[in-house]
């Protein structure tokens, strides 16, 4: 028990060490900052590639799996506007306005690798074009996964109702596309943690090594943002300070909040990987 306790407390100090040493706090503010930016770009490049199904379409099952994660008070000002914008006809496929917007959706990635680098204490040694050439291929697999989701969640009534035809049994487990499309969102969100934290920094890290900090960014992400929603239901002040900017504040300071969660998730498990490296040399 000792031991544990022992272990526990080192593997703590040197993941909160390197953050705060680390400049953890500015690159939380990075990241944070660039996701927001790369948010629009990536819902308009993928938008314009679903024009095929009618952007309508893909607005109304996409957007809400989006935020479904994010509190209510945050996601519910921010969809709207997102809505707004996704909703103007684009005809613009092969120009360079939406080529632009896939390489500026890139630039999320890429602030996801830098992050990730310093928590697992590496040294970028990729080439730039491979860096980038990688972002965008990330940016198309989300783009894709994206679109996959949109053509389930559009045929996910149907299909239901003609389970139900068939299958009695199968009506209560059934349940609503509510509840559909929030454990889609969850199961994405997982799906792409594991991507990020194996193939984005340098190393090689397995499965198994990497589960504490993803584990970690999930509960976090969970507890962070019901304590923000909570804050933000009885004690803030955002509206009557920032105004008609107060959507765009609370959206970069609950980034912030995320993004803190997730680079510490990182630190978790690179300070595990050093205490348990350690120890095999002791033993």
């Amino acid at each position: 028990m000792l031991r544990t306790i022992v272990a526990f407390r080192r593997v703590l100090y040197d993941a909160l060490g390197h953050f705060n040493n680390d400049d953890g706090w500015a690159m939380a503010s990075h990241l944070a900052i660039t996701s927001l930016m790369a948010l629009f770009p990536f819902l308009i490049f993928a938008t314009t590639l679903a024009s095929f199904l009618g952007a309508q379409a893909y607005v109304e099952t996409v957007v809400p799996l989006v935020f479904d994660t994010w509190p209510e008070q945050i996601a519910k000002p921010i969809a709207r506007e997102v809505i707004n914008v996704l909703t103007v006809r684009r005809t613009d496929l092969l120009t360079y306005g939406v080529l632009l917007a896939g390489f500026f959706a890139s630039n999320g990635i890429e602030a996801l690798r830098t992050s990730l680098n310093r928590a697992y204490r590496m040294t970028e040694t990729r080439s730039l074009i491979y860096r980038r050439a990688q972002s965008i291929v990330f940016v198309l697999i989300a783009t894709a996964g994206s679109l996959a989701i949109s053509l389930l969640l559009v045929f996910a009534p149907l299909l239901a109702r003609l389970a139900e035809v068939h299958f009695d049994w199968i009506g209560p487990y059934m349940g609503t596309i509510t509840l559909w499309r929030f454990v889609i969102a969850s199961a994405v969100i997982v799906f792409a943690l594991f991507a990020v934290h194996i193939w984005l920094p340098m190393g090689r890290r397995s499965i198994v090594s990497i589960m504490p900090g993803i584990a970690f960014t999930l509960i976090g992400w969970l507890v962070g943002s019901t304590i923000f929603a909570t804050y933000l239901d009885h004690f803030s002040s955002y509206v009557t300070t920032y105004a008609g900017l107060a959507s765009i504040m609370i959206a970069v300071v609950f980034l912030y909040i995320v993004s803190v969660i997730f680079i510490l998730g990182g630190e978790l498990n690179a300070a595990i990987s050093r205490y348990l490296e350690a120890r095999a040399r002791v033993g």
